[in-house]
């Protein structure tokens, strides 16, 4: 079961991302992709420079995956308009 609470929570990072700096791309699936890869980059920085990081289902985990995600879509951005 807790691959699927990632992905739920991964959609929900994601989508909040998406809303924040809209995309036309990738749809839901994508959504899902970047909220968890933006878990996981926002867990690694969020410790590695403030000590916080993802610990469960609980706001700053969402805050921290989210601002992980606003990161690698600006990233990939950045990547593909070179």
């Amino acid at each position: 079961m807790t691959i699927i609470y990632w992905i739920i929570f991964g959609l929900i990072a994601g989508s909040i991302a998406n809303f924040i700096a809209p995309s036309s791309r990738g749809g839901i699936v994508g959504s899902i992709v970047l909220g968890i890869i933006g878990a996981v980059v926002g867990g690694y920085l969020g410790q590695m420079f403030f000590g916080v990081g993802i610990t469960g289902f609980n706001m700053m985990s969402f805050v921290v995956a989210v601002a992980g995600s606003l990161l690698v879509l600006f990233v990939g951005r950045l990547l593909m308009h070179g």
